[in-house]
């Protein structure tokens, strides 16, 4: 077994950097199906006929980048690398019938194929967008650039096949030999071929050593547009058969057809806790007012005073709320699935919310904040990676009506819309508490809106009956605590952002099943065939998860 060892090279580095391109081409019909095992089989074949052009592309930019290396080692080590697309170009034919599969003769290329195959010969010749090569590449050192320069445009696809196959065959059975792409997985994850992939990695480390910061930045500028050719390569493939992915694709725009997106706003929109965030407003604020005087009419504590008080209220917070959850969390696991008993457990939780947030109140923390910082401070707010980008491709659709709910204990509206005010997300609906205000100055109170896992659940139920009945509708929740356990199994989809390990340890003592969303959605591809169906109903007690917004992204958008 080949050990990769490039952890301080530039190839390990770029890898890391844009893996996550790598699930907009995992959530793509092609592979979603492909996984299921029942991709249709003529759409099997066109990819492979598209593959082919490509692996030509390969074998000619190996051979341009052969004569650009200058050190006898790197032309051998190239050479290697083009035997190796040579000798698989030869036995491709035979290889694919030894799997069941008859190609056919010829092929005319895609678009998306002769930009990615264009991409890479363009480099490979010297021709990088942006980047200044002379007519004639003459220099040893312009020429071992170039060399680098194509291997940087290379490695991520063979670096993608091997990861995302093996992400696949994870979930498939070893022993089940019925699976019609089984041979094709294993291939890619095969020790050979991930041998291979780590060749064009340390090669491309061993000749980008001498290379200066901004020819490093070239490479990676390539590194990533051939990241973003993969995906268009792969999204592109023709589907010919009902696919669970996108999500969006379900809906019929002649129907009407309305996406409703729900999501929590602490710790799945955002990487900080917004009620932290408020009280360190409060407490900057008091240090820049000094210790003779305060910038408000209103009564106001020491910073030092305001911090302690703060520590307080979070600690008491944190360790009621791991009593309350071991109070009304289960001994033993149901046999099955109950919402009702969830709810009865999580009806308590009310009493548990509204207590700590009379606390915070009553010590007076919240008490003197100025509207314009709370806004700066929001329009300031860190999100997770993703979030907003794919708010602003649902708010900007054409193809289907989506309307987006923030639901969320938050203590003040004006910060989450603060945090959403450009991209064009204004049309975002925040549903939340908010604090009072006096003139601009807030006097400490909270108006209470949402404290409890029921009251989010009945603004959800709230928004849900006041739309259109005849129009076809998908409901999606997007959430990471406690307090959404119940709108998540109540919308058509629920999907869990991160670990959320309470969440998760209470609810599956109620019989609550959690999935990774890949998995969950190669099991639907197969109900597609097997049942003859692929709704998504709420209520079935499964929760999909996911560890970042990318995945979020490609499952209802797409690429």
């Amino acid at each position: 077994m080949v050990v990769m060892d490039v952890e301080g090279g530039i190839a390990r580095k770029l890898w890391t950097k844009f893996r996550s391109e790598s699930v907009f081409v995992n959530y793509t019909p092609f592979f979603v199906c492909l996984a299921a095992g029942n991709l249709n089989t003529d759409a099997f074949l066109h990819y492979t006929s598209q593959h082919v052009h490509l692996l030509n592309a390969f074998a000619h930019a190996y051979e341009l980048a052969e004569e650009c290396a200058d050190d006898k080692e790197d032309k051998k080590a190239i050479r290697k690398l083009r035997k190796h697309v040579q000798n698989k170009l030869k036995t491709h034919d035979s290889l694919f019938r030894e799997w069941g599969f008859e190609l056919p003769e010829e092929s005319t290329s895609t678009n998306a194929t002769v930009k990615y195959m264009d991409f890479l010969l363009a480099t490979a010749s010297g021709r990088i967008e942006g980047e200044k090569v002379p007519g004639k590449i003459a220099t040893p050192f312009e020429k071992t650039k170039v060399a680098a320069y194509t291997l940087g445009a290379v490695a991520p696809c063979m670096r993608l096949f091997a990861f995302i196959n093996k992400e696949i065959q994870a979930l498939l059975d070893p022993n089940d030999s019925s699976h019609m792409y089984k041979k094709w997985i294993d291939h890619y994850c095969s020790q050979n071929f991930e041998a291979y992939a780590f060749q064009i990695e340390e090669l491309l480390d061993t000749l980008s050593i001498c290379l200066t910061g901004e020819e490093l930045d070239v490479i990676e500028k390539l590194y990533h547009q051939s990241m973003r050719l993969e995906v268009d390569f792969f999204s592109s493939q023709p589907i010919i058969q009902e696919a669970v992915v996108p999500l969006s694709r379900m809906l019929d725009p002649a129907a009407g057809g309305q996406l409703t997106i729900f999501c929590d706003f602490d710790l799945t929109c955002t990487a900080f806790d917004s009620s932290a965030i408020l009280a360190e407003i409060a407490i900057i604020r008091m240090q820049k007012a000094g210790p003779n005087g305060s910038e408000t009419q209103l009564a106001r504590m020491s910073s030092a005073d305001l911090r302690s008080t703060w520590d307080a209220l979070s600690t008491q917070y944190t360790e009621e709320f791991v009593q309350c959850v071991e109070s009304i969390t289960p001994t033993e696991t149901v046999k099955s699935f109950s919402y009702e008993g969830l709810c009865e457990a999580l009806e308590q939780f009310a009493d548990f919310e509204k207590k700590a947030n009379s606390r915070v109140v009553q010590s007076g923390v919240l008490k003197g904040l100025n509207h314009e910082d709370i806004k700066r401070a929001g329009q300031g707010l860190i999100l997770q990676d993703g979030c907003k980008g794919f708010f602003q491709k649902i708010m900007k659709n054409e193809n289907f009506t989506a309307a987006v709910h923030i639901l969320s204990y938050c203590w003040c509206g004006d910060l989450i819309r603060s945090a959403f005010s450009s991209g064009d997300l204004k049309a975002l609906n925040v549903h939340s508490n908010e604090l009072a205000c006096d003139e601009s100055i807030t006097t400490g109170e909270i108006i209470k809106k949402l404290e409890s896992p029921m009251e989010k659940l009945q603004a959800f139920n709230n928004i849900l009956n006041n739309r259109d009945k005849d129009c076809q509708h998908l409901t999606v929740y997007i959430g990471g605590s406690v307090g959404d356990l119940l709108c998540l199994l109540e919308a058509d989809v629920g999907i869990v952002m991160g670990s959320g390990p309470t969440l998760r340890r209470l609810g599956e003592q109620f019989g609550v099943s959690f999935m990774p969303l890949f998995s969950g959605l190669v099991a639907k591809q197969r109900e597609v065939v097997e049942v003859g169906s692929s709704n998504w109903k709420k209520l079935s007690g499964t929760l999909y998860t996911v560890s970042s917004w990318d995945e979020v992204h490609a499952f209802i958008l797409g690429s």
